[in-house]
């Protein structure tokens, strides 16, 4: 399929491309961009280093997964299945904006207790962390692309969140 990007004129304003949808899926490959699973990270907190480190090794196994069934050869693995993220590792505190959607993932009515210190509802939650950053726990790991988060260091909830991200299979 031919990917069609011309330029649309217009007489105060400079020429912009127009693009076809074929063009972006080959800038940004056939299934999108990886997923990205963001670390709110504390690095004083042993909790969460030990989160940080096992998003390190999920990541590396994916990774290499990846690569060995790119230098495979082998007819069964033709088709490669992996679970591949990025991981933006961040010691601030989240904005007003990614506080709300964190809240909406993780849901429930004790959601803004869970990250924010004394925190007792969503409007609670954004005027504490506006008044002091430091009151957001951590650690929160938070995939953006799926709409989840677990608050804490369970190792089980973060694995889950990690494995429920789509695989993307990819022709060797």
């Amino acid at each position: 399929m031919a990917s069609i990007c011309h330029f649309e004129l217009y007489s105060s304003l400079p020429k912009l491309p127009i693009c076809s949808h074929n063009m972006f899926k080959r800038l940004f490959g056939e299934h999108g961009a990886k997923n990205v699973v963001t670390l709110f990270h504390a690095p004083s907190n042993q909790a969460s280093t030990r989160v940080l480190t096992l998003l390190k090794q999920a990541n590396a196994q994916s990774v290499a997964h990846a690569t060995e069934a790119q230098a495979s050869s082998h007819v069964a693995q033709d088709k490669a299945e992996r679970t591949e993220f990025e991981l933006d590792v961040t010691e601030a505190p989240p904005t007003t904006d990614q506080l709300k959607n964190i809240l909406d993932y993780l849901g429930g009515t004790g959601a803004a207790g869970k990250v924010i210190n004394g925190a007792e509802n969503e409007s609670d939650a954004m005027r504490r962390l506006k008044a002091d950053g430091n009151v957001f726990r951590r650690p929160l790991v938070v995939d953006w692309n799926q709409g989840k988060a677990v608050a804490g260091d369970d190792e089980s909830e973060i694995m889950k969140l990690i494995r429920s991200i789509p695989k993307e299979t990819e022709k060797v």
